[in-house]
Order: structure tokens, then sequence, then C-alpha cells
């Protein structure tokens, strides 16, 4: 005989929160990341096992630390799924300005850490933060809350659409002076993205991207060695043990994958040969072991992740939540730009730039962050996923001041709790 326990009001509540977290939850992005993130487990192991052997004499040293990375990247995923997304719209102007703060903290010697000429990182224990990748989560999440205020402003006035941009322009200077060209790029080619889709005038866009262009090519001209980085991705063969020696021994491993590759582990190339085998370039190692099959598939990946985005994006839009459409499409953009500038330097189509490859390469900072990505787009999945929708605060309340801002700040760790 089977006893019938008595359900509480609470724990009836909880199960009844899981089912709808289930129903809500898209499975078919949750596959695309773990498939992503054990595939870069699996080749940042296979990348830096010998260089990690020399260097500290444990052969898996950093693999351990990417998998600690990974998981407090699942802890910041579950935060973000359980944070109402109106929450981190009201909590925009707060993250920009934490934002610019950490990007002056981190160039004052002492408290940012200096690795190869850069001073990108604050060290906090084991784990070193590079402000950068905090600050594109953090600028997206402003700017679609900007564009949700401001709308109108922005479609009708130059000044709308150049107040975010100068913004974004102080936070690219503040990226520069680390130097971080590539986080530069990304945040501002994200951002303009974000604009266009949220209707500014054609032409100001236009303006403004020849400006942005103009000011690109002007650094690069005035910086030796930006200019040294664009004539050796330009003929990398004419001096390839100095200039171009990073891009041909990534070729070369491209090369030496052929078809179905040589195997994995059976990398020649990681072998000293390749620097940052287990960072910038983990995909060139990936193709040398994997072949073209593995290229494709990886690239398949990628594409249909940014597609997956642009779906819960066009979703958030359909039932009317354009903060969380701004917001996905944001983050499609952003993780499409950065894949493929990352994949473009590893097979010699774009000149030599240090960013990472999203959930695959070496690095717990990028990958902390765009898993708390992803998690912002279970959410938004979550809270326009059918009858799961919930209803948007009329257009006076989102707008008003609140009469506390710090509850901004704690509503976020209480949603979590």
């Amino acid at each position: 005989m089977k006893l019938a326990l008595p359900l509480t009001k609470s724990t009836s509540r909880r199960g009844a929160k899981k089912a709808i977290f289930a129903e809500g939850l898209d499975g078919v992005l949750l596959v695309i990341t773990g498939v992503l993130l054990c595939l870069g487990l699996v080749m940042v192991a296979s990348a830096s096992i010998t260089v990690a052997d020399r260097q500290f004499g444990q052969p898996f040293f950093y693999l351990y630390r990417q998998l600690i990375a990974a998981g407090l990247g699942i802890m910041a995923l579950m935060f973000m799924l359980k944070v109402r997304l109106v929450n981190w719209e009201r909590a925009g102007m707060w993250l920009l300005g934490f934002s610019l703060l950490l990007l002056l903290l981190v160039l004052i010697p002492g408290i940012g850490k200096m690795v190869n000429g850069s001073r990108r990182w604050i060290p906090l224990g084991i784990l070193n933060v590079q402000v950068s990748e905090l600050v594109k989560l953090w600028l997206l999440i402003y700017v679609a809350g900007y564009l949700v205020r401001k709308g109108e402003e922005v479609r009708s006035s130059l000044w709308g659409f150049l107040k975010p941009m100068i913004l974004v322009a102080i936070t690219a200077v503040l990226l520069l002076l680390e130097p971080d060209f590539g986080a530069s790029v990304v945040i501002m080619a994200t951002v303009l993205a974000m604009m266009f889709l949220g209707g500014v005038h054609f032409m100001q866009f236009v303006a403004f991207i020849s400006l942005f262009g103009a000011a690109v090519t002007s650094l690069i001209i005035s910086s030796p060695y930006r200019m040294e980085r664009l004539t050796a991705y330009l003929n990398p063969w004419a001096d390839p043990f100095d200039t171009g020696f990073q891009l041909t021994q990534s070729l070369i491993a491209i090369g030496s994958g052929s078809l179905t590759g040589v195997g994995l582990g059976n990398s020649v190339q990681k072998l000293f040969y390749l620097p940052e085998a287990h960072t910038d370039f983990v995909f060139a190692v990936m193709a040398e072991e994997f072949g073209l099959m593995g290229v494709l598939l990886v690239i398949g990946l990628f594409a249909a992740l940014v597609t997956r985005a642009f779906m819960i994006a066009r979703r958030a839009e359909v039932h009317g939540n354009l903060f969380a459409a701004y917001l996905a499409y944001g983050i499609g953009v952003w993780l499409g730009i950065q894949g493929f500038i990352n994949i473009g330097v590893n097979m010699g189509l774009l000149p030599t730039k240090g960013l990472t490859l999203p959930l695959m390469s070496y690095g717990g900072s990028s990958l902390i962050v765009v898993l708390a990505a992803i998690g912002l787009l279970l959410r938004i999945h979550y809270e326009c996923s059918g009858t799961q929708a919930m209803p948007r605060p009329a257009s006076g309340e989102a707008r008003k001041p609140r009469d506390n801002a710090a509850k901004d700040v704690r509503s976020l760790i209480e949603e979590a709790a």
C-alpha cells in the first residue's frame, strides 16, 4: 500500500516552477552550446598538453583551469536564466558605468595585469578577469535598453543616434589604451548592427560606418605593429620565420588535416610550432586533427548558434518584448562576428588578431561571459515562449525612474536566490 504524502503549498509551487522552466527551455540552443563547449574542452586539452607539461610539469594544467571556468560559466548561465529581463533592462545604466570604471581600473599599474605588452586583466585569485569580455555583454544590455527607451529619438534625430555611439566610442578608446583592438572592433560592429535594427536613419548609419572605417584605417596606418600584421597577412610567406610565422604555421596545420585529419592528439603544429595553439589558434589545431569534416562541423555549429539567437530575437519581437529582441539580436551578432574573425584569422582570410573562438578557445573570462550570454538567450526564450510569455509593463511604468536605484542591483540577486 502506497502512502500519498500531502503536498505543501511551497512544494507544489516549486514543482510547478520547475515544470514551466522545463517547458520553456530551448533544447536546441542547449544542445548546440553543449556540443561546442565539450568540443572546446577536448581541443584545449589536446592543444595545450605539451606546452603545459613543459611550463608547469602538469599536462592538463590548462584543461583543469578551463574546467573551473566552465563550471563558473554554467553557474553564470543559471543565474541569468533565473533573473527577469526587466531587471537587466533597469540596470543598464549601472552596468555601463561599472564597465567604464573597470576599463579605467585595468589601466592602473598594480591593479591591471600586463601580459605580452597588453594590460587587459584584473587578477582575482585563480582567475584573471579580462575586462573587455565583461564590457561586451554589459554594453549590449545598455544599448538594448536605450533602444527601447529612446527608440523614437534614435529613428528621428541625429542626436538620438549619436548619444549611445559617443559612449561606445569612449569605451573603444579605453580598450585601445590596453591595447585591445580586436575587442574594440567587435563591440563597435555589434552596437552598429543593433542601432541599424533599431531603425536608425540609413544615411546616418552609412555616414557613421564610413567614419568608423576611416578611424580603423588611420589606427592601422599610424601603428607600426598593426601595419606589420596587415602586410604579413597579405603575404605571410614573404617572411615565414618572423612577421608571417604564426599565420604560416596555422595554414600548415589546416592544410595537414586534409579530409578527416591526423587524429585527436596527433597534431604536429601544436608541438611548439604554432604560438597560442590553445587560445587564439585552437581552430587550426582542431582542423589538423579532425580535417575538413571537423572544420565544417564547427562552422555549422556556429551558424546554428547565430541562427538560433536570431530566431529567439524574432520570437521576442513578435511578443512585443523589444528589449529582449534587441539583446538577442546583439548577442547573435556578437558571437557571429567574433567567431567569424577568429576562424578567418586562422585560415588567413583576415589579419592576425587576438580574439578567442567563443566556447572553444582557452580563456576563463571569455567562456564565463559567453555562457552568461547563452543564459540570457535561454531566459529570453523562456519569457517569450507561447503561454509562458510574460506581459510587458506599461511604457510609463517601464521608463519611470525608480525611487531607490539600489533596488535594481538587489533585485537581480533576489531573483536568482
